[in-house]
């Protein structure tokens, strides 16, 4: 019974504290979506604007024939994209400066960049 009784006593004090802080709340604000594709061996726009110091999400389609690997190396994420598939990359809060992307499965393709301002 010991282990119930500390799950009691942590479900307890959870309902008292409130939910996590990195919980959205009521009233809190959308995290800014940019958008990029994907098509002809290059990234439409080449460009994304994102705020810092906020998280925000990067929706990427790929409407080329490969698939495709999403990559980061600055912000530290890396997701495959299929064709004719569109991801969601979540994204931490990035401090203000500019970080590129591309295409690790073909080097050749030109880079885009993320910029936080």
């Amino acid at each position: 019974m010991p282990c119930r009784k500390n799950l009691l006593s942590i479900l307890v004090v959870a309902a008292i504290a409130g939910p996590p802080a990195f919980c959205r709340t009521a009233g809190a604000s959308e995290p800014t979506v940019a958008r990029v594709t994907f098509n002809g061996g290059h990234f439409e726009p080449a460009k994304l604007t994102v705020p810092a110091n906020q998280p925000f999400q990067v929706r990427v389609t790929n409407t080329d024939r490969t698939a495709i690997e999403f990559e980061s190396f600055d912000l530290h994420r890396e997701r495959v994209v299929r064709p004719g598939e569109t991801i969601t990359v979540y994204m931490a809060p990035a401090a203000p400066g500019h970080y590129s992307f591309c295409d690790d499965f073909d080097h050749s393709v030109a880079e885009g960049a993320i910029e936080a301002r």
